[in-house]
């Protein structure tokens, strides 16, 4: 079976779009988390909605109950909430951290959020082999696909093979673009344009909170993936040191 990893679409339902209609028809879908939470919440969950039974969802950190103690990714988590009600935000919480998943040529599949051991815990392309080989310290599967830290790649310690999808919604990358990956029979790490101009209108007529702070970000001055790297890393040490 082939698998599309469509990971950290932050109700980016533009970029959503685009990618669906480069998803081959007889792949599966894993929604990876972090997936409501941006400018189009409704909109982007309607469209993963139809997908259906191809699709298999897990939870990533921004659909847990917990507040942000950032006072803008607090009002836009409320934003969110606001527009898709509780009974969603009830579903959304319930959804599992991981799904394995027998995919072609790559074999039994762990999916995570952030890694398997917790969907906040951050995994980057610099992180140590001593750090990784902790993170995936009894896991079965040889193959783990993660996201969480927005920025693609592609590292293997100690036989596992361990893959970020990258962001749809609100990636790393130095450049816009949707990013995400499709596995089987091998690991291929896909950019998929859309109307970027669109987009940006529709976050700025979204009401979502410091919207215009978030187009910049998404179109005209995206992190490159050393940066986010180099900061989310950063950010991993600092906490495990405290």
């Amino acid at each position: 079976m082939k698998v599309a990893a469509l990971y950290d679409i932050h109700g980016n339902s533009r970029a959503l779009e685009a990618v669906l209609t480069e998803v081959p028809a007889d792949a599966l879908v894993v929604v990876g988390g972090d997936i409501a939470l941006g400018p189009q919440p409704v909109e982007t969950l309607q469209l993963l909605d139809a997908i259906g039974d191809q699709a298999r969802w897990i939870r990533g950190n921004c659909e847990g109950p917990t507040p942000h103690t950032d006072k803008v990714w607090e009002d836009r988590r409320l934003f969110m909430l606001e527009r898709i009600g509780d009974e969603r935000r009830s579903s959304l919480e319930k959804l599992p951290a991981t799904v394995t998943i027998d995919v072609d040529g790559l074999g039994a599949t762990l999916f995570c959020h952030g890694s398997p051991r917790s969907d906040e815990e951050i995994i980057t392309a610099v992180t140590s082999e001593q750090r990784l080989r902790r993170i995936v310290a009894g896991v079965r599967e040889l193959t783990v696909v993660c996201g969480h830290t927005h920025h693609q790649f592609d590292r293997t310690v100690d036989g596992i093979r361990v893959i970020n999808a990258g962001s749809i919604g609100m990636p790393y990358e130095g450049r816009p673009g949707a990013y995400w990956a499709l596995l089987g029979p091998d690991v291929d790490l896909r950019r998929t344009d859309y109307d970027f101009s669109a987009a940006a209108e529709a976050v700025l007529a979204s009401g979502y909170p410091d919207s215009e702070d978030h187009a910049e970000t998404l179109f005209k001055a995206p992190p490159t993936a050393a940066e986010a790297a180099a900061q989310f890393e950063g950010d991993a040490l600092e906490k495990e040191a405290s």
